[in-house]
C-alpha cells in the first residue's frame, strides 16, 4: 500500500483579493466620538473599573 504524501494545495488567493477584503474592512468600521470629560462617561469608567477589579479578585481568590 501506497501512502498519500501530498499536502492539499490551500487555497490561492490573489493579492487584489486580500487588498479588497483590507479595504472592506476598513470601511466598515465606525468612527465613535467619545466625550472622556464628560460625568456620565466618567461614572461608567469608574462602574467598569470596579466590576473588573471584583472578577479580577474573586478570579485569583475563590471564596463561597
Amino acid at each position: 500500500l501506497r501512502a498519500n504524501t501530498e499536502l492539499p494545495s490551500p487555497n490561492p488567493t490573489s493579492l487584489d483579493e486580500q487588498k479588497d477584503k483590507a479595504g472592506n474592512a476598513e470601511k466598515a468600521e465606525e468612527e465613535i466620538d467619545i466625550d472622556l470629560n464628560a460625568p456620565e462617561t466618567e461614572k461608567a469608567a469608574l462602574a467598569i473599573q470596579s466590576k473588573f477589579r471584583r472578577f479580577q479578585k474573586r478570579k485569583t481568590d475563590p471564596s463561597p
